[in-house]
């Protein structure tokens, strides 16, 4: 019987990029398998047909708020086979945060995390002793100058999920109410307000990589982002002139660095696959805490398993960048995921730009979030669980 060659869609950074290379190249060797990987943005998949992606390629990179869309669509293989529950306990058991269960929708297993994130801190050690602990230093470094916050779509709609988790006004994650109470929502709104008065304009132009390259920068006097998917090559030596640190949020609210919006992305199994079971046992070994802390970690990968979060050298290797953002990733929110979520989180990334440049209403901003996020229910929520045959 022939072996089979698989194809892989992955993220256009090596972060996203590289690793899955790296790692197919052994697996290659191990099972005579081999693995060829493309790369697109994460916004691709947004206006991409997902069944194109998915009738193309055997192994899908995606993150979990498409999860409903996807599905939906049929386009998934359900990972959670027959005769493999103590591999998958392995799996959840060394879930950052809530990474494993974003990927469970409708009692379906459609993904595994390979790359955990949530918006933490990222510091300049060379330039300042220790990062804020409170949103109200974070405040005193933008009026000097020296903060930058990524505010470019949807960016700034994390930001916004995130000060309202920190708050202790969690955003809802079910389309038939609406996404956050009106006041708590236009103290959050003013809080954004504040800090995008005190920083660049350029922010609302920025992605977290932007203003990563801004920080590292050899005459940058920027030593702060409060609110930033870290990046872990920004935290190895070398990498640019200025090394970056990354610590957990600073806390608006009172219960400590909760409510990070969480990120990541995870591995999947198209439903079209001519080769599934093939392209799920890769699925299985690359999300695996051996090759987690081990090549895929070594290739520049931002591993998913606490395994690699947990090792010496890969902390070593980062500045500690794992030890030192874990509280922010375990008490991380999970966004929605229903079908209609993605259309939602662009709108409502656009309402809340607007409503900063054009000084609107706090209570009007939030009022139009509600109505959008309301407008994002499907028909049929029941109907998403779909999967391939």
């Amino acid at each position: 019987m022939s072996v089979p060659k698989l194809k892989g869609m992955t993220w256009s950074h090596p972060r996203g990029y590289d690793p899955m290379v790296a790692c197919s190249s052994l697996w290659n060797l191990k099972t005579g398998i081999a693995i060829e990987w493309d790369k697109r943005s994460l916004q691709d998949f947004e206006s991409f047909p997902v069944e194109e992606l998915a009738r193309a390629y055997d192994l899908i990179v995606i993150d979990h708020p498409h999860v409903g869309q996807i599905t939906a669509e049929r386009c998934l293989e359900p990972l959670d086979v027959a005769g493999r529950e103590a591999d998958r306990a392995a799996l959840a058991s060394g879930s950052v945060g809530q990474s494993y269960p974003s990927y469970n929708w409708h009692g379906r297993q459609w993904a595994f995390p390979i790359d955990a994130a949530a918006q933490v801190q990222a510091w300049r050690p060379d330039a300042i002793a220790a990062p804020p602990a409170r949103w109200s230093e974070v405040l005193d470094l933008a009026r000097q100058g020296r903060v930058l916050l990524p505010l470019r779509p949807p960016h700034v709609l994390m930001v916004f999920y995130t000060l309202a988790g920190n708050l202790g006004h969690p955003c809802t994650t079910d389309p038939s109410h609406d996404l956050i109470d009106i006041d708590a929502g236009s103290k959050v709104f003013e809080a954004m307000r504040e800090i995008a008065a005190l920083v660049d304009p350029a922010c609302f132009e920025m992605d977290p990589i932007a203003v990563s390259e801004r920080m590292t920068e050899a005459d940058s006097r920027i030593v702060c982002a409060p609110l930033i998917y870290g990046y872990v090559s920004y935290a190895i030596a070398g990498f640019r002139t200025h090394r970056l640190a990354f610590a957990d949020i600073p806390v608006i609210g009172s219960s400590g660095p909760i409510g990070s919006a969480l990120g990541g992305t995870g591995i999947a199994v198209s439903a079209f696959s001519k080769a599934r079971n093939a392209a799920i046992d890769f699925a299985y070994w690359i999300a695996s805490g051996d090759v987690q802390r081990g090549a895929y970690a070594a290739a520049g990968g931002q591993p998913g398993h606490a395994a690699a979060w947990e090792d010496q050298a890969v902390n070593e290797a980062t500045g500690d960048f794992y030890r030192d953002t874990r509280a922010t990733l375990e008490g991380a929110w999970v966004r929605p995921r229903h079908d209609g979520y993605m259309t939602f989180q662009q709108a409502a990334s656009e309402r809340i730009l607007s409503g900063m440049t054009s000084r609107h209403q706090a209570r009007q901003v939030v009022a139009d979030l509600n109505r959008l996020f309301r407008e994002s229910s499907p028909v049929q929520v029941s109907g998403a669980a779909g999967g391939g045959a």
